[in-house]
């Protein structure tokens, strides 16, 4: 007999074999007849803790939460039809023909980014010890690796514009000065604010360097994200959702810092507008562009206070960092 490893039963064991089988099947009747489910129950009692936070199986969100939640994905996905500085949808930029980087409008926008990342990489700076603090992770041995992640992304000196790379930005850690963007991701970003946000997303993957460095920091955002929202977030995903929390957090500390004329709704929404997709796709490494969005805001209650109300919140206190 085999099964579905390839793997072969002794001849002189299946008695035996058969025997279980038949009291595991009368075992498995008698819990099914009791409407007891094994599964769910594992689920319930298991609980892991990294950092300061529990990891639940159930969604952590109130009914008022998730509505406010909502809400706020609303003002950010009017806010990307009715801007004339809002970011353009991912899904959207897949469907541009490819930008040259000699163009113009490739040249203004690497440019803008190149002047752009001395100040992305203060307020990476600033974000990465605010969530550690958050998470628990202040005053300890892992303080360490905070320090040597922000060296690396004190490092970075260089935005490298890339027709290749299209609707994407990108880092070679072999190569960790430098952030490699699409020129089509590029034009894509009008605002400060969303290209603040993009650099930032990179300057963490810097931060967290070749030996995921900052893991148990990425592990404790996604159980905090899974516990709050019900969707289990692990391997890259953890990382890419941490890198997009810090862009999130580096956008609104920029608009903080940098008083307008403009509503704070529409400054805040430029951050996050690129998510606001038709085509919801996800895939292996990365949640779907809507999941992201509805994720940081579970993760951010003041971003979502802020999008909604107009009124600003104060921020945590930041440290300078300049070069």
């Amino acid at each position: 007999m085999s099964t579905g490893s390839g793997k072969e039963v002794p001849q002189r064991l299946q008695g035996a074999w058969f025997g279980q089988t038949r009291r595991l099947i009368a075992f498995v009747l008698v819990i099914a007849a009791l409407g007891i489910s094994v599964t769910s129950f594992g689920q319930r009692t298991k609980t892991s803790r990294t950092g300061s936070h529990p990891s639940s199986g159930r969604p952590g969100l109130s009914p008022a939460d998730r509505a406010l939640v909502e809400q706020a994905i609303g003002v950010v996905c009017i806010e990307a039809k009715m801007d004339p500085k809002g970011s353009v949808p991912i899904d959207d930029m897949q469907a541009r023909p490819s930008l040259p980087v000699q163009t113009p409008e490739a040249q203004a926008a690497a440019q803008r980014a190149q002047r752009l990342l001395p100040l992305a990489k203060n307020l990476v700076v600033n974000s990465l010890q605010q969530l550690a603090n958050e998470y628990g992770f202040q005053h300890t041995v892992y303080n360490a690796r905070i320090q040597k992640a922000i060296s690396r992304v004190q490092s970075v000196r260089k935005v490298r514009p890339d027709m290749d790379s299209r609707d994407n930005a990108s880092v070679f850690l072999s190569k960790p000065h430098t952030i490699t963007f699409g020129t089509i991701f590029l034009a894509g970003l009008p605002s400060d604010e969303g290209m603040i946000s993009v650099l930032a997303h990179e300057l963490m993957h810097i931060a967290d360097g070749d030996s995921d460095s900052l893991r148990a920091l990425v592990l404790a955002v996604a159980n905090r994200a899974t516990g709050l929202t019900g969707v289990a977030i692990r391997g890259q995903r953890a990382e890419e959702l941490t890198c997009d929390l810090i862009g999130a957090m580096a956008a609104r500390a920029y608009v903080a810092d940098t008083p307008s004329y403009e509503p704070l709704p529409r400054r805040l929404a430029r951050s996050l507008e690129h998510n606001c997709v038709d085509l919801d796709e996800g895939d292996e490494d990365h949640l779907s562009p809507r999941n992201t969005i509805r994720i940081l805001l579970s993760l951010n209650v003041p971003l979502v206070r802020e999008l909604v109300s107009g009124r600003e919140e104060r921020l945590p206190t930041r440290r300078s960092n300049d070069n």
